[in-house]
């Protein structure tokens, strides 16, 4: 029988939580801790996980729990390091949950954790990142204890924007950006990823501070891109090796949210999730008015640049500090997807009905919005004011990456505007 136990950051302060217990995935279950039930500062760690005395099923647990691990061949990869199998999703945590996003540690045995430490990364080592592929980045995130969602190659790293110095993060020290990978992925991605995130901040949509790392001539394999974590803010009350050490908040994805694994994560026929996530949030968010219109505005966005892989782990919920308010969180991992030959042209769930990005029209649209209560006229005047917007902010935005160096940019925005195009024609 293995035990793990579950902490949580609690206004800087990490509370022992739960644990959970079983032999394997296929009996482990998570249970509170009595003492925690208890306390005048109780909150639950997921929506899909109440506050409750009984153990939660073995299905209710992986569903939060496994959804913390990264997937795909990081997953394997990080596996091998660890010498447990890819399904093995106690020993990945067990290995890998000293650093998760959101504000959860995960931990066994009675051994003392490893002093809080930041080393740091030799300017060789950020190049070996950007050029070695998924490889480098899981001997990365085994040194760090780090979990990352996601099946791209990507580390948690502690920057010192002072001194543009990078930092591993070691014992309970927290990250303060994801740093992913280019060329392991679809070629230009990473110039890709900052226009489109770019472009959607000038039309008023949240989106995380982020950058490209330049190691060589703009080009993969010389690039990586960085998002400052929004699940992490800057405190300079407490110092680890003479840097500020951030406090962690809270976060879950939808699919975490919801209890659906993350092998589910793109909608099948009857699962209806641009619906349930606007219950979600009408229930549970602090300001579900707002987030209601950023869910909208974000999915709008990637219908109208071609982002087809806006599923619902790449949706995500943020904490107050002490977990007694919900909003939904910035908009993250925005692409292109449809630049790419390649990508599907399903969405990754329906709007009003229809899958395929090309025969999604205004009627959907009409669908979706009542689909998720909001007004009709409303909802479609939006998309009308993004649809105006749009060339002009993309525009903008591949002229600064162009100045910055980053040459592909124009050839890029000129691919993204097309599709759009077709879109206005909806």
């Amino acid at each position: 029988m293995r035990r793990l136990d579950v902490s949580i950051e609690l206004s800087g302060s990490e509370v022992s939580i739960g644990q959970i217990t079983g032999n394997d995935a296929r009996d482990a279950g998570f249970a509170y801790a009595d003492a925690y039930l208890a306390s005048d500062h109780a909150q639950p760690v997921s929506i899909s996980l109440p506050l409750r005395e009984e153990p939660f099923s073995p299905a209710e647990t992986a569903a939060f729990f496994d959804g913390l691990l990264p997937e795909g061949f990081t997953r394997r990869s990080v596996a091998k390091w660890l010498r447990s199998g890819a399904d093995d999703y106690l020993s990945l945590l067990a290995g890998l949950g000293s650093e998760c996003l959101g504000a959860v540690r995960i931990t066994e045995g009675a051994d003392e954790p490893a002093e809080a430490a930041y080393r740091k990364i030799e300017p060789c080592r950020i190049k070996e990142l950007a050029a070695e592929g998924a490889v480098e980045s899981s001997q990365m995130v085994v040194e760090s204890h780090l979990s990352l969602t996601g099946a791209s190659g990507k580390v948690g790293l502690y920057y010192d924007g002072q001194n543009d110095e990078w930092y591993l993060p070691v014992g309970d020290a927290p990250s303060t950006h994801i740093i992913k990978q280019s060329h392991i992925r679809l070629d230009n991605i990473i110039t890709n990823e900052q226009m489109v995130l770019m472009t959607a901040s000038k039309l008023g949509i949240e989106v995380p501070h982020s950058f490209i790392i330049d190691l060589g001539s703009g080009r993969d394999g010389e690039i990586l891109f960085a998002s400052k974590r929004y699940d992490r803010d800057q405190m300079s009350d407490r110092l680890v090796d003479g840097l500020a050490r951030p406090y962690r908040k809270h976060q879950e994805d939808l699919a975490q949210a919801m209890g659906i694994p993350a092998i589910s994560k793109y909608e099948e026929p009857g699962d209806e999730h641009f619906s349930r996530i606007a219950e979600l949030i009408r229930n549970h968010s602090s300001d579900p008015i707002t987030d209601i219109r950023k869910l909208w505005e974000t999915t709008v966005f990637n219908w109208l640049i071609g982002n087809t892989d806006n599923h619902i782990k790449n949706i995500s919920l943020i904490y107050s500090t002490d977990l007694r308010t919900v909003r939904l969180a910035p908009a993250y991992d925005l692409i292109s997807t449809a630049v790419y030959p390649s990508s599907t042209h399903n969405m990754a769930f329906n709007i009003g009905g229809k899958y395929s990005i090309d025969d999604i029209d205004r009627t959907a649209w009409s669908r979706a919005a009542k689909d998720i209560g909001m007004g009709t006229g409303y909802a479609l005047d939006l998309i009308d004011q993004m649809t105006e917007k749009l060339p002009d902010a993309l525009n903008t935005s591949a002229e600064e990456l162009c100045d910055g160096g980053f040459i592909q940019a124009p050839d890029i925005r000129n691919r993204i505007l097309s599709i759009a195009d077709m879109r206005r024609m909806h």
